[in-house]
């Protein structure tokens, strides 16, 4: 909403190290925004601009989100289960992948259908009296927790292929008739167990062969994307 913060988020990613900045629908970036930014324009100016989450987040392995506010009860799974950032760091030591964190609007934060959509969430502890920190401070904490992350050797599955995995699990929970009522809920707590577990290519594959596996025993056609049927098949199949 205000290039000022823009500015100040772009100079907090230059202090530790970062350079990839994607701003879905920012406000004009003019002259405050580059005055905050100081010796880090070239991270402002080098932003990218898009118009959508999804196009925000294309290419990550996983998507994690950041939220000022907390479930207030245990079995509404929204915003649960919640990391600090110290906590991310040591969940995120070993993976090796290309990694989203997402700040939301400096006003209402984010929607709960884009919470819904995140792998992992996680929070910044502040003061009950003021719990919301402005966006660029929120960013600076953040990516100063971050810094010294160095990666591990445990690959992350690729996103797309994630996301295959929780339409899958989507489907099959209809074809097994789950109560509807339950649906949603179930499913959100299982993409937030597959978010967190940090997934390898061959976990991803295993699992959705056995849901294949799954609907053929109880009689389901398997209706792969025109021209995938093939290709998706054999790499399922080899991994069980």
């Amino acid at each position: 909403m205000y290039q000022g913060n823009v500015g100040s988020v772009a100079r907090a990613m230059k202090n530790f190290g970062y350079s990839d900045l994607v701003l879905v629908n920012p406000c004009k970036l003019e002259g405050e925004a580059r005055a905050m930014s100081s010796h880090a324009r070239d991270v402002l100016e080098g932003a990218r601009i898009v118009s959508t989450l999804e196009e925000a987040v294309k290419g990550a392995n996983l998507r994690i989100g950041t939220t000022g506010v907390a479930s207030l009860k245990t079995g509404e799974h929204i915003r649960l289960p919640l990391y600090t950032s110290r906590e991310l760091k040591e969940r995120l030591k070993d993976c090796s992948g290309t990694i989203a964190i997402l700040f939301g609007r400096e006003d209402t934060g984010f929607r709960n259908d884009e919470l819904k959509s995140f792998d992992m969430l996680f929070t910044i502890p502040t003061s009950e009296i003021y719990p919301i920190m402005n966006l660029s401070h929120a960013v600076a904490v953040v990516l100063y927790e971050l810094s010294e992350l160095e990666g591990g050797n445990s690959p992350l599955a690729d996103g797309f292929d994630l996301q295959l995995l929780y339409e899958h699990m989507e489907k099959l929970l209809e074809e097994i008739d789950y109560p509807p009522h339950k649906k949603d809920k179930t499913f959100l707590m299982l993409r937030r167990i597959f978010g967190r577990a940090g997934l390898t290519p061959r976990e991803v594959q295993t699992l959705r062969g056995i849901i294949r596996k799954t609907e053929r025993k109880m009689g389901y056609e398997l209706n792969e994307p025109e021209g995938q049927e093939t290709e998706a098949s054999a790499s399922i199949e080899k991994f069980i």
